[in-house]
């Protein structure tokens, strides 16, 4: 296991996790989905009848980075918010290793499985959204939309000024090191003094290995055929906005491609939710 922090305190972290789901609408229930790799923690709430809606979250913020958006969510789908195998939260990497990313898909596969679900409607962001296009292009039978929220490295690479100023927070974490790193990127800190709480209690948990995804081809992009929102974040830091909506306009020209005014990418999908929770819901019901 990848040790994170100086104490590996799992306790806090996952004192803070618990924090974050009580605040989630009340019929959330959460489930362990065998796969081959490990048990995978799913946080499933909304109407049984409702279109499935699986939730990717970004790199360090488990499926609790979605609790400002997922009660208007869950009004019309049933909505499954995953933990990600090898990063953290309650997912557990102690089956098959993680090696590359036809795991990763295969491990997408085991939980749709699982789950009962033969195809759903996928919404990630960052890490998660890569993921979720990766298994757009190999899957598509089991994605009937997509929506993608400030994804790295999916139309363009990441700053090298980004990657620079994430390097400390990555080779030794501390809250100090994390909260200067997350100010830089998105201005202010956290409204939300929970969802503060939460990240600073990441750099006491644990992760297995996060699986590095390369970029897709041009050409294996142009063949995607999955109705696709590409929502970028105005003031993210991780890339040039502008530019990653013209690389998304050429590559998937039937995508709609949305730069969310006054957004950052790490302020994404938690800060201010209402205008996102408005257009990732427009575009999940068309």
């Amino acid at each position: 296991m990848e040790q994170r922090g100086d104490s590996g305190d799992q306790g806090t972290f996952f004192a803070a996790y618990e924090e974050m789901l009580r605040r989630w609408p009340a019929d959330v229930t959460g489930i362990d989905v065998p796969t081959p790799y490990g048990p995978t923690r799913v946080h499933v709430c909304g109407p049984e009848t409702g279109a499935p809606l699986v939730l990717l979250p970004g790199g360090g913020t488990t499926s609790m980075v979605w609790f400002g958006n997922v009660e208007e969510l869950s009004r019309d789908h049933r909505v499954y918010a995953v933990d990600v195998m090898g990063d953290f939260g309650r997912s557990v990497n102690d089956g098959a290793p993680l090696r590359g990313a036809g795991d990763l898909m295969a491990w997408l596969d085991a939980v749709l499985d699982g789950l009962g679900l033969a195809e759903a409607r996928w919404c990630g962001h960052s890490y998660g959204a890569a993921i979720a296009l990766r298994y757009a292009l190999g899957a598509p039978h089991r994605v009937s939309r997509l929506a993608l929220l400030d994804p790295t490295n999916c139309f363009a690479g990441p700053s090298p000024r980004y990657l620079l100023r994430a390097l400390p927070t990555l080779l030794r974490p501390t809250v100090a090191r994390q909260r200067s790193f997350l100010l830089w990127e998105t201005g202010r800190p956290p409204e939300d003094r929970g969802w503060q709480d939460f990240l600073d209690s990441t750099t006491t948990a644990v992760r297995s290995k996060v699986v590095a995804l390369r970029r897709p081809r041009p050409k294996e992009l142009r063949t995607c055929t999955v109705p696709t929102l590409v929502l970028l974040a105005e003031r993210s830091r991780t890339h040039d906005a502008r530019r990653v909506a013209a690389r998304a306009r050429d590559l998937l020209p039937g995508a709609d491609v949305v730069i969310l005014p006054d957004a950052s990418h790490h302020s994404l999908p938690t800060e201010r939710p209402d205008a996102l929770n408005r257009l990732l819901t427009r575009f999940l019901a068309a």
